[in-house]
């Protein structure tokens, strides 16, 4: 392939499996294949971050009340994610609440999804998520640094590689998006990422670089809604995917109205929406433009019906 002239590193990643290469295009950085806990090491490509220093509220003075931040709860452990800091790194390895977690986040998707990245089969080691440089259908090709396994950022599951023979597809858990002055309201326990992952790099892509649709090629596109719509995404247990249309979410849940379909709820957290089932158990939904999803998922329903 060509793209292994401009970037060597590439090759371990370009086998065979349940990919198709030809959708691939390049983001116009290189890999990071820097190894675990060695990421504070500079580097030309998107550099991830793994186990980040955090702070609680009171040592988080630089991160306005209407900053977005992405929220994350474990096992009564939460956790907020600066869109600032996930625009810079795209890609944290974290331990939350006792478990380990890989959590992508894809600029071009408005995406940030959350993955346990431990319990792994037999003599399967953790997945270490990186980011590649390449892009399928607009949406970032992570891969695990350990075996250069790769996976469908979207869907957690692994294409090629060792763990696709294994067919490893990684759990995923409920990511909320708000503002950091609604989820420490709600939250006050939280702990945050600091300030110096940032590395200095305030961006704001959404109402900038991609303000005006998908700047890399995509499928074909669902007129449903406008390309970059948020909606929250989630699989049921009839393996229905369906898609809520997030503003009428938070107006039907504020006004004290319940929305259902299968076996999902949705609730509000911290000033975001949260997919749960009857019992209140986290679902593993995440919010993502409309284009995205629909993409990944071509049969999804959409809510409002």
């Amino acid at each position: 392939l060509s793209f292994t002239t401009v970037v060597p590193e590439w090759e371990r990643l370009f086998v065979a499996g349940a990919i198709d290469w030809r959708h691939v295009s390049w983001g116009g950085v290189r890999i990071d294949d820097r190894p675990f806990n060695e990421t504070h090491r500079p580097c030309n490509c998107i550099p991830a971050a793994d186990n980040p220093q955090v702070t609680g509220v009171a040592g988080a003075n630089w991160l306005d009340d209407d900053a977005v931040v992405f929220g994350i709860e474990v096992n009564g452990e939460y956790r907020a994610y600066p869109r600032r800091i996930m625009e810079v790194r795209e890609m944290v390895n974290d331990t939350l609440g006792g478990r380990d977690l890989g959590i992508p986040y894809c600029t071009l998707c408005g995406s940030a999804q959350a993955y346990f990245t431990d319990r792994m089969p037999g003599d399967v080691k953790r997945p270490v998520l990186r980011t590649s440089g390449l892009l399928i259908r607009s949406n970032k090709v992570m891969y695990d640094i350990n075996t250069f396994s790769v996976f469908d950022t979207f869907l957690g599951k692994a294409v090629t590689g060792p763990l696709a023979e294994r067919g490893i597809v990684l759990q995923q858990i409920g990511v909320v998006t708000t503002t950091w002055g609604k989820w420490k309201s709600a939250h006050p326990e939280t702990t945050v990422l600091i300030e110096d992952l940032a590395l200095g790099r305030d961006f704001d892509f959404r109402n900038g670089r991609d303000a005006n649709g998908p700047i890399f090629p995509i499928g074909d596109v669902d007129t449903r809604l406008p390309v970059h719509e948020d909606v929250l995404g989630i699989v049921t247990d009839k393996g229905t995917p369906i898609a809520f249309h997030i503003k009428s979410a938070l107006a039907v849940l504020g006004q004290g109205e319940p929305i259902a379909f299968d076996n999902v709820r949705l609730v509000l957290d911290g000033g975001g929406v949260r997919a749960v089932d009857a019992n209140g158990k986290d679902l593993g939904g995440h919010q993502a433009f409309w284009f995205a999803w629909s993409q990944f998922h071509p049969e999804t329903k959409l809510w409002p019906f």
